[in-house]
C-alpha cells in the first residue's frame, strides 16, 4: 500500500470529524471554503488508506447510570492461559477495555459499573475466571484528560 500524504485540509477535516463524527460534509465544506464533494473524496481516500476506520459514537455513561469507573489488574496463574482468560473477560459486558500487558499485571481492564456494589460483583466475576490468580483494583475518581485531538495534532506536526 502506498503511503498516503495528508495535507492541511485533511488535518482540518479530521479535526472536525474527531470533534463530532456526525458533522455533515456540507458543514465541513462551508467552514473550509471547499466543496462538499471535495470533503467526500478526501474522507473516502483516507478511509481507503486505512487512516479513518469506521466512526464511533460517544455515550454519556453518567446519564445512563454507569458513572463508576475502575481499573482492574489481573494476575494469571500461567501466561499460557491468557487467551482463555481474555475470552472469559470478553463475556463480561461491563469490562469495556482489556489490555495484555507487561510488568505487574498480565491483563489490565477498565470496568464501568452503576456503583461500588455493582463494581464488586464485576470484580468477583473476574476473580472467578479459571486461570486468574488474583486481581488488584484502582477506582477512578474522575477522568481528567480524554483528548484525541491533542495526539492527532502532535502526529500532524511530525508529518
Amino acid at each position: 500500500m502506498a503511503k498516503f500524504k495528508l495535507d492541511d485540509t485533511d488535518h482540518q477535516i479530521l479535526d472536525m470529524l474527531i470533534e463530532n463524527t456526525r458533522t455533515p460534509f456540507t458543514d465541513i465544506a462551508k467552514k473550509l471554503l471547499i466543496s462538499a464533494g471535495t470533503v467526500h473524496v478526501r474522507v473516502k481516500k483516507m478511509e481507503e488508506a486505512g487512516i479513518i476506520i469506521g466512526s464511533s459514537l460517544t455515550l454519556d455513561y453518567k446519564k445512563l447510570g454507569y458513572a463508576f469507573i475502575a481499573y482492574v489488574g489481573v494476575f494469571l496463574k500461567n501466561t499460557s492461559q491468557t487467551k482463555f482468560v481474555l475470552e472469559r473477560i470478553n463475556e463480561i459486558p461491563f469490562v469495556t477495555v482489556a489490555h495484555v500487558t507487561t510488568g505487574k499485571f498480565n491483563v489490565f481492564c477498565k470496568i464501568r459499573a452503576k456503583n461500588t456494589q455493582h463494581a464488586k460483583e464485576i470484580i468477583f466475576q473476574l476473580d472467578d475466571i479459571e486461570g486468574v490468580y488474583r486481581t488488584e483494583t484502582m477506582i477512578s475518581l474522575e477522568e481528567s484528560i480524554n483528548d484525541k485531538k491533542r495526539l492527532m495534532h502532535s502526529i500532524f506536526k511530525e508529518m
